[in-house]
Formats: C-alpha cells, structure tokens, sequence
C-alpha cells in the first residue's frame, strides 16, 4: 500500500492512495500524481484541486471500485457531467453516460419535438496564396439551427454526449451549452471548400459532429439520421399523427414519442 494522500477539492478534504489516484494513468488525475502536471498546495500542504469537493466522492469512489454508485434521488447529473469531463477518466465517462441511458428509459412517457431551419449565407475570407500574396475569395455557406424540445431532460443530456461543437480546433460537447434541461438551441455551419480553418474560429463559425463515430454533420439529412438513430435506442418513435408528411419530409419539423 502506498502512503496516504490528503487533497483538498474545492475545501473539501479526502484521503486516498497514490495508487487509486494513478489508477488510470491517461486521466487528468493519473497526469497530475505521475508528476506530468504540477500540483498546487493548500496552506496545511495539501495537494489542492479547484473543483467540485461533494462531486468528487463519486469520482474517487469509481477510482477505488470500478463502479458508479449513486443514490436513488440524485439530482446533479449536469454538475457530475461536467467533472467527470475534467477529470477524463475515459471508463467513467463511459459509466456516465450508460447510466444517463438508464435512468432515460427508466422515465415515464415522453415527447420530443425539433424544429430546423437552414439558409444560406455569403462567406468572404483571404487566402495566402504565397508568403506576401493574399487573394479575397467567398462562397456560400449552409447555416443550420435546431430548436429542441423534449420533457425528458435526460434524453436531452443523452443526446448531449453524442453531438459535438467543433470550434478552434477543440470539441465540446453540446451539454455545456444547455441552459434549460428541457430546450435545447443547437446553431451550426456545414464545412465550406477553401475556408482556412483560422476562419472557422475568427468569424465564430461552428460545425457539428457526431462521437464516438468522429462524423460531420453537414446536412439536414444526417442531423435528421443521427438524431433519430439516438431517439429511437432510447425507446421513441415517430408520432404518426404530427408533423404533417409534407414537413417531416422537408426536415422542417420532427416530432417523436415515448410511451412506458
């Protein structure tokens, strides 16, 4: 048995092992006890992390057993979420995210609706040519935006961890920009031909993608085949009775249903 580290999360204090903090070596976690990330030190000198000090319970116990435990009436899935994402312990996140699965099927009847929206938009940039040669170009960009609506809120956050942001080179999950647990307001771009990746980010352009398939989302069609693929592994259907044919053949609007 390694000897005992005392840490301070977010003044909350916790006593483990080296060996349960670097049990996952490519974590944030395993980084920062193998000495590949410095740690700061409280005034008791503590090892000292500015996070969430109730949440990391949960967190430290999976390290110790393998296994998210969590109680009946939990009611911080969004806060667990977001330190699980810092702390990158990839088996957790997995556990997470078959546990949202879980307590989604586990809801009564539900409803999902979705509304899309797609026009076109002018994009003007520079592209170096050579080293003091620059040329203006532009050329039409598909816009999209989805207004998302559903009374399940855990469907919402399931749907959440398989779409992603890409923007400045980062992706991020759609979860982080969920301010109502019931609505959802997703705004992307599909990718435009000879637009400088520099671009994207100065003219705050995002696209969507799709993990753990690391899929593009350029079209209504896909947004409309990847969503339904989620919605329907978790139990819904189309409602047959709206939208009207003619709409949900458009990808105007798309509506789909639950019944436990």
């Amino acid at each position: 048995m390694s000897e005992p580290i005392t840490l301070n999360v977010g003044g909350k204090l916790y006593t483990t092992s080296l060996s349960t903090l670097t049990s996952f070596p490519d974590s944030m976690l395993g980084a920062m006890f193998s000495g590949k990330i410095p740690t700061k030190k409280d005034s008791q000198g503590n090892c000292f992390i500015d996070r969430d000090g109730k949440i990391f319970r949960y967190i430290l116990n999976f390290l110790r057993t393998s296994h998210l435990d969590l109680p009946e009436d939990f009611q911080e899935m969004g806060l667990l979420r977001r330190e699980v994402d810092f702390y990158q312990i990839q088996p957790l996140i997995e556990a997470l995210q078959e546990k949202e699965v879980e307590l989604s099927k586990a809801e009564k009847n539900a409803m999902l609706n979705i509304t899309l929206d797609q026009k076109t938009q002018t994009v003007h940039f520079t592209v170096r040519e050579a080293p003091q040669i620059y040329s203006l170009s532009s050329s039409n960009m598909q816009v999209f935006s989805a207004h998302i609506f559903s009374t399940s809120c855990l469907f919402l956050k399931l749907l959440g961890s398989k779409l992603y942001y890409c923007f400045n080179g980062n992706l991020s999950s759609i979860s982080s920009y969920l301010q109502d647990p019931n609505h959802l307001t997703l705004d992307w771009v599909a990718s435009v031909e000879g637009l400088p990746e520099e671009e994207y980010t100065r003219q705050n352009l995002k696209r969507l993608w799709v993990v753990p398939d690391n899929k593009q989302i350029n079209s209504f069609q896909v947004f409309v085949e990847e969503v339904l693929k989620i919605a329907m592994s978790d139990g819904f259907c189309i409602d047959s009775a709206h939208p009207h044919t003619s709409d949900f053949m458009n990808n105007k609007i798309i509506r789909l249903i639950r019944y436990k």
